[in-house]
């Protein structure tokens, strides 16, 4: 990974001719980040279980498929609380974009944490 930190009276970034972000004097950082051909491929999920201790989130990112009866963890992701509450930011800035262009995403109720199934209550530490 490259960074390059760079002092700016001013600066913007633009996308299709348009600009998305713009900053007056200050700092401005160019990160270069590698995606590598496996992780970029993705992997598919449809659950998600976050737990958290005093000193991190841990989200376990899962793929439920009818007819099985077992589903394994496909990724854990675990973070200081900083970061799970700025990437907690993130998602709602991008499903904001997301349905002011395609719509409301529809969602069983605002109460419904799981999709039609109850997890016991002895299982998750919070």
């Amino acid at each position: 990974m490259r960074v390059v930190l760079q002092r700016v009276s001013s600066a913007n970034v633009l996308i299709n001719g348009e600009i998305k972000s713009q900053i007056q004097k200050g700092l401005l950082i160019f990160l270069g980040i590698e995606l590598e051909d496996n992780i970029g491929q993705g992997e598919y999920v449809n659950f998600a279980i976050v737990t958290h201790s005093p000193a991190e989130f841990v989200m376990d990112f899962i793929r439920v498929l009818p007819g099985m009866t077992k589903s394994k963890v496909k990724s854990r992701l675990i973070m200081a609380p900083m970061h799970a509450k700025t990437l907690m930011h993130a998602l709602k800035d991008n499903i904001k974009k997301f349905e002011d262009k395609f719509g409301n995403i529809k969602t069983p109720s605002p109460d419904a944490s799981t999709p039609g199934f109850k997890l016991p209550e002895d299982v998750l530490p919070n």
